[in-house]
Order: structure tokens, then sequence, then C-alpha cells
């Protein structure tokens, strides 16, 4: 389940500047034409480093959000 961010300066639950650094492992494809096709890739590590309120600018008042409770 991918991780939802809220911003608490604007109330944004949808735009989001995310830098990250992400390791992964994937099956290259590539046709007789020399077309790419990547296929099954698995996030072996994934590290967040920033992430930015894309509404309001904010990166200090971004928190992760769980849908599923009341609380953020």
């Amino acid at each position: 389940m991918p991780t939802r961010y809220r911003c608490t300066a604007c109330g944004n639950l949808t735009r989001f500047d995310v830098v990250a650094t992400r390791r992964t492992r994937s099956f290259h494809h590539f046709s007789v034409g020399g077309e790419l096709t990547v296929e099954d890739e698995e996030v072996l590590s994934e590290q967040v480093e920033e992430v930015c309120c894309r509404w309001c600018g904010s990166a200090d008042g971004v928190v992760e959000f769980d849908p599923g409770t009341t609380e953020g």
C-alpha cells in the first residue's frame, strides 16, 4: 500500500512532490527492434528524502496520512 500524505498547512491530500532514492530489481525485455519494456519490477529499498506540498509549497507541514483513521 503506498504512503499517503496530508499537508497540515493547506489541507491538500492529493498533490505532492516526492524526492526518493530507490534500489530496484527488474526484468528488461527488449524487442527485436530495440524497444524496451520493463517487467516484474521489485523495489528492494526506498528512502524518501523530501515531500513538498504542490499546492502551497510547504515541506514542514506534510505528514503521512492513514485514510483508514480519523487522525493524520
